[in-house]
């Protein structure tokens, strides 16, 4: 597999170009849905450069990794596809996947193997010789001081971001704002504060991003 250097927790490409962008969740932030659609449209505008046809764009599967249960049915997996509303036997054939695995899950909708993995994600240790290395290999990483070492950075770097990333919407909100008053769209400013998908599209009326 091929791996790349993206802000993603885990972005892969296999031998038949398939890409997998996978993420660990700790916690139900409400918004999981809605990244899993912004991830999946900044991976497709990493596969595909300006001027290229769309067929160049590969068959992905955006997978979330979660201690809890998303949607509240008790399922260990969920998996959702582009189906017509009308016709659930026509699929859109976009082949865009997107995964929530559920480590909080109670039916027996799994392979041994992928229940093995969602117990030791939730704190278990089932005897399962693919659990067994993944321990092994954790355990190594934690005495690795290369890697701690590179964690503690990328954690801080991270952090720094978050702050500046604070300063810098901001700044982008604070102009926004002004050129609102200027066209008297007053209305539009209070609903553009709790709304980032509108204050997204204004954002872009007014080329400020």
């Amino acid at each position: 597999m091929d791996a790349h250097s993206v802000r993603l927790d885990v972005y892969v490409k296999d031998d038949r170009e398939t890409v997998y962008d996978i993420e660990m969740q700790v916690s139900d932030t409400k918004e999981l849905p809605k990244r899993s659609r912004y991830y999946q449209g900044m991976i497709d505008i990493q596969l595909v450069d300006a001027g290229q046809h769309y067929k160049k764009l590969n068959k992905s599967y955006i997978i979330f990794i979660c201690p809890f249960d998303l949607y509240g049915k008790g399922r260990h997996i969920y998996t959702f596809e582009n189906i017509c509303k009308e016709d659930n036997s026509i699929s859109m054939g976009d082949e865009a996947v997107k995964i929530f695995l559920n480590a909080d899950g109670t039916m027996d909708d799994v392979s041994r193997e992928l229940k093995a993995f969602l117990d030791y994600v939730a704190g278990q240790k089932p005897e399962d010789s693919y659990v067994e290395k993944l321990e092994e290999a954790v355990q190594e990483a934690k005495k690795n001081r290369e890697w701690r070492h590179e964690y503690m950075t990328l954690l801080m770097r991270d952090q720094e971001n978050v702050e500046k990333g604070k300063e810098y919407g901001e700044e982008l909100m604070l102009s926004l704002i002004q050129k609102l008053l200027a066209d008297k769209r007053f209305t539009e400013i209070e609903r553009m504060k709790d709304d980032k998908d509108y204050r997204l599209i204004l954002y872009r009326e007014y080329h400020i991003i």
